[in-house]
């Protein structure tokens, strides 16, 4: 499988010197990235120093990455301006319009899960209903209030659909095994300031020892923000969000979205690292000039595994009716006959409308994927991962 466009090598070639001349000073090409993410937003860093302090330090570790490539590196400083942008933003929205802080964000969704456990197909069927809504991609990059200018929210989304054909025009394969479209329900992690996430494309020991000890309570709030701006001189609707990061902080997120459901899916670990592997090693060819896939088994295993701790460790001291469980297996081979029961324990009516939204969900591209991929490619076999989780992978297949 070839993970990269012939274009890659060339476009290197072009950036490398100016890539390794602002990777050599990390603090200019933040200040320079702050200043354009202030003047596009029309708002400040100031009041907000932690969390700008906090993105210049994740600058510096994504400079130090020592594989990392030309592509890499306008990626990150990128992705990097980009949020810096949309959260000067919505500070400036909330400044404002103080009102805004006032919205009420109830009784929200949230579906979870390892990745590639179906919690993409569970988001596009539950955001379908109508009185839902989920945040679409472009509206995680560039939040605004419903009622802005049209022309402005075609820009939004053109820059959106910029951002997301980067991905797909460089790795043709991506559009395959994670397609992104701008005007579609999204993760969370396009808004959420931190996470596993930056992890995706770099490999920083160091980001990740600061992600186990991050208390994740202000980005939560932050999202939070994020949702209410959206709403805010909308129609009330329930959101349906969606990330597999959530997992790390089950309890954080409930003290932000207090009467939240969450939608746990769960699948054969075995199957999910092979496949998520892949994934991520598409990601890592395209931002690193050399990587070993050896790595992303060790890393990813380790990762996963912990999350899946976390998760269970947190589950135990949540009120039993807050998760509800959804098995992969039976979510993808009888989704007719399993999502009515999983509508029901949401608190949702399941409809004749829904049974044909689901249709069109399971017929669109990106939701059928006809193979999974090797463990042993990655440095990882059976043992080694039902090691790693433990009973969890006996729980998952007594759920059938």
């Amino acid at each position: 499988m070839r993970r990269t466009s012939r274009l890659v090598g060339p476009v290197n070639a072009v950036l490398r010197s100016s890539s390794r001349r602002r990777r050599s000073d990390p603090d200019a090409a933040f200040d320079k990235a702050l200043r354009q993410a202030e003047a596009d937003s029309g708002g400040t860093a100031e009041g907000d120093e932690a969390f700008v302090e906090d993105y210049r330090r994740l600058l510096h570790r994504i400079a130090s990455v020592p594989s990392i490539s030309p592509l890499g590196w306008v990626g990150g400083l990128g992705d990097l301006r980009s949020r810096m942008t949309n959260r000067f933003r919505v500070r400036r929205l909330l400044a404002e319009h103080p009102e805004i802080a006032d919205e009420p964000i109830e009784r929200p969704i949230i579906v979870t899960g390892l990745p590639r456990t179906a919690t993409t197909l569970a988001h596009k069927i539950l955001a379908r209903p109508e009185g839902h809504r989920a945040p679409l991609m472009w509206e995680l990059q560039a939040t605004d209030r419903s009622d802005i200018d049209r022309a402005l929210r075609r820009r939004r989304q053109r820059v959106s659909a910029r951002s997301a054909s980067f991905g797909h025009f460089f790795s043709p394969v991506l559009p395959q095994i994670h397609p992104m479209e701008p005007e579609s329900p999204e993760e969370c992690v396009f808004a959420l300031p931190h996470g596993k996430y930056w992890l995706v494309t770099y490999r920083m020991p160091e980001y990740r020892r600061w992600l186990e000890d991050h208390d994740f309570l202000e980005d939560l709030r932050y999202y939070k923000q994020v949702l209410q701006v959206l709403q805010f001189g909308a129609p009330k609707r329930r959101w349906v969000l969606k990330s597999p990061y959530h997992l790390d902080y089950l309890e954080t997120l409930l003290r932000v979205f207090p009467d939240a459901k969450i939608m746990w899916t769960h699948r054969d670990p075995n199957t999910v690292m092979g496949s998520w592997c892949s994934l991520m090693e598409t990601g890592v060819a395209l931002c690193n000039s050399t990587y070993d896939p050896r790595d992303i088994g060790a890393d990813w295993l380790e990762m996963l595994s912990n999350m899946i701790r976390t998760a269970r460790d947190s589950r135990s001291r949540l009120p039993r009716d807050r998760i509800v469980d959804v098995s992969y297996h039976q979510l993808t081979a009888n989704p007719y006959e399993e999502l009515p029961g999983v509508f029901e324990r949401l608190e949702m009516e399941w409809t004749a409308d829904d049974e044909d939204n689901l249709g069109t969900v399971l017929a669109r591209p990106g939701m059928k994927r006809g193979h999974e991929y090797s463990l042993t490619h990655y440095g990882l076999d059976f043992d080694m991962v039902d090691r790693a989780f433990g009973d969890y992978v006996r729980m998952v297949h007594r759920m059938g």
